[in-house]
């Protein structure tokens, strides 16, 4: 029997992002990753993200919006 063990990981670069992510809200299609300040990140749709922002923008070290490459470091 073997033994499982948990492995810490850090967030991925920006570029992972071409690997299609899935929004945590419903399942889409990611087009926004939002990188918190513990260094862990969330993936939105484009209309989670735009529902969420402001509140997202508040608590985020940077906002990656994949669709207009627009990048925003706080």
């Amino acid at each position: 029997m073997s033994q499982m063990t948990q492995t810490l990981t850090s967030t991925p670069p920006t570029d992972d992002l071409v690997v299609p992510f899935h929004c945590d809200r419903c399942g889409a299609l990611a087009k926004v990753r939002v990188v918190l300040a513990s260094g862990s990140d969330l993936v939105f749709c484009g209309h989670h993200a735009r529902e969420y922002e402001s509140k997202l923008r508040d608590i985020a070290v940077d906002f990656i919006d994949t669709e207009g490459e627009q990048r925003v470091t706080a």
